[in-house]
């Protein structure tokens, strides 16, 4: 299967609202509904929904504010029924991969819930290296880029 990002619109907004995680890891990520209103209100934010060929599986959203210069991954959810598959770790490879070839970008960050092991464990897997900062009640990771690559479309 080959996994892509595609922009949120009017035509499949409700479908990425109807994809839900697993029972128990409620608490580890907002809804994709609170995550869409953000989206509007949030100076750049980039919502993705993510697609195993012609299926939504997950979602996916970074935040990229140029004075800041420091991309943030704020969301990354699968849905239950396609967990374990490999799609959150090529979601967040081809979000990486668009948010390293931003000029100036030297490091992305990211931030997880303590106990959701799963997270931390693909984000290390990535290259991610906990700062020892906290994001209220979240880990902060940071992604150091070594050089700036070629620029992939969303």
């Amino acid at each position: 299967m080959t996994v892509t990002l595609h922009p949120i619109a009017k035509d499949n907004y409700l479908e990425c609202i109807r994809l839900k995680v697993s029972a128990g890891q409620e608490t580890f990520v907002a809804s994709n509904a609170v995550s869409l209103v953000q989206a509007v209100y949030e100076e750049g934010a980039i919502p993705r929904a993510i697609y195993a060929d012609d299926t939504m599986v997950g979602f996916i959203m970074a935040q990229y504010i140029p004075a800041e210069q420091m991309p943030y991954i704020w969301r990354l959810m699968i849905d239950a029924s396609h967990q374990g598959k490999g799609y959150g770790k090529a979601a967040m490879q081809l979000m990486l991969d668009h948010l390293k070839a931003i000029p100036g970008c030297q490091r992305i960050g990211i931030s997880y819930v303590p106990e959701n092991d799963t997270a931390r464990q693909l984000y290390a897997a990535l290259g991610f290296i906990e700062t020892g900062e906290m994001d209220g009640a979240e880990v902060v990771a940071h992604l150091v880029i070594d050089a700036p690559a070629e620029s992939t479309p969303l």
